[in-house]
């Protein structure tokens, strides 16, 4: 069974397109129904702040391929709150209890929730008894006393709009076949209600395909369209500000190509390999108008600038679900597409690829400790 996604994206100056992200399961606690794990925690803490400098050259396998992603959250998202109709007007449950938009739900009554149909069932089983809610906020735990409502339906609800996974399509930036690994998409995926980033319990990465593309244009941010196949790619491990990691299933064989240093990426002519057809990954000539000296953890590294006539002409630039898409240099993978300028879609910023290789290098040290 094929998947087919086309998604939006909440619009700013700047679009982090990572995914066409759409939702594949969101559910109304009002009708029928952030934060991030400890080891993940731990992941951000293990990458540098410096500039990312190898004690030797690194190779890895050229992407620009684009991959299905089906994500499941680690914990229950709040993507917003309503009042519950009863017999003796409206209640807001959840916002008597202090629930806010954003909150992840960890746990019921000390009991771990990892769908939105385990919380719907606890709710209406609570007979309106008293519900103590852990939830993460800002890196915060609370504890939060919720009172379910009967709603005119016969049904317990609390007032809450609910996520628990996500699906979309992005690009490759690098496989790693010496440690059955790769990077993508070169900035984390957000919930597209709370802008926050997802906080990943579990996930799949799987084989897509183009079929046809919305064009970009001023203000308006084009976007890819794509369909997934049952062909496993490997497992997300891990959901991050400078991409999302995962396990390959086997070896990609990609053509081998270096990773440059952050000093070595300059402003100049570079090409961009992309995924907008049937056809495949294909080289783009860009330009490299600006690069910003690195000594924190910013994963806007870079400004580019389409400069192909071909593919100005058929996308209009950058369009969404290019993030992750290499940026070559002198022969060397210097980084990845991030983001759309929405005012000049030919425009739009990059990250470091020595930057998401660090990250990479922590998700796979972090889980060698846990298996230790």
């Amino acid at each position: 069974m094929k998947h087919f996604f086309r998604a939006t994206s909440i619009i700013s100056f700047f679009v982090a397109f990572s995914l066409l992200f759409a939702s594949v399961s969101g559910y109304d606690i009002l009708s029928e129904t952030s934060a991030f794990s400890d080891m993940q925690s731990n992941i951000r803490e293990m990458i540098p702040a410096g500039k990312g400098d190898f004690s030797k050259r690194r190779y890895v396998g050229l992407g620009g391929d684009v991959f299905g992603i089906k994500m499941y959250a680690d914990g229950i998202i709040v993507i917003g709150i309503d009042s519950v109709t009863t017999e003796n007007g409206n209640a807001s449950p959840a916002e008597k209890a202090g629930i806010r938009t954003g909150d992840v739900i960890t746990h019921i009554n000390s009991e771990r929730v990892t769908s939105a149909t385990e919380m719907t069932d606890m709710l209406e089983k609570s007979g309106g008894n008293e519900m103590i809610l852990t939830v993460e906020r800002n890196d915060e735990i609370l504890n939060l006393r919720l009172l379910p409502v009967l709603s005119t339906v016969g049904k317990y609800k609390a007032g809450i709009w609910v996520r628990d996974s996500s699906a979309g399509i992005g690009t490759i930036t690098f496989y790693d076949d010496e440690r059955a690994s790769f990077a993508g998409l070169g900035h984390g995926v957000c919930d597209i209600d709370t802008g926050k980033i997802m906080p990943l319990s579990d996930g799949q990465a799987v084989k897509a395909r183009v079929n046809g593309y919305y064009k970009s244009s001023e203000g308006n941010p084009g976007e890819l369209c794509g369909i997934f196949s049952n062909e496993s790619l490997g497992s997300l491990r891990a959901n991050l500000e400078s991409g999302i990691f995962g396990s390959l299933d086997y070896p990609s064989g990609a053509k081998q190509i270096a990773i440059a240093l952050e000093s070595e990426v300059h402003e100049g002519k570079a090409k961009m390999v992309a995924t907008i057809d049937s056809s495949g990954p294909r080289y783009y000539d860009i330009e490299i108008i600006k690069v910003y000296p690195s000594s924190d953890r910013s994963t806007r590294n870079m400004i580019i600038k389409v400069t192909d006539s071909e593919l100005i002409e058929k996308t209009g630039g950058i369009v969404q679900g290019m993030s992750g898409s290499p940026i070559i240099q002198n022969s060397m993978l210097v980084g990845a597409v991030t983001h759309v300028f929405v005012n000049e879609p030919s425009q739009g910023y990059g990250i470091f690829a020595s930057r998401m290789a660090e990250s990479l290098d922590a998700v796979i040290s972090t889980q060698n400790e846990s298996a230790a």
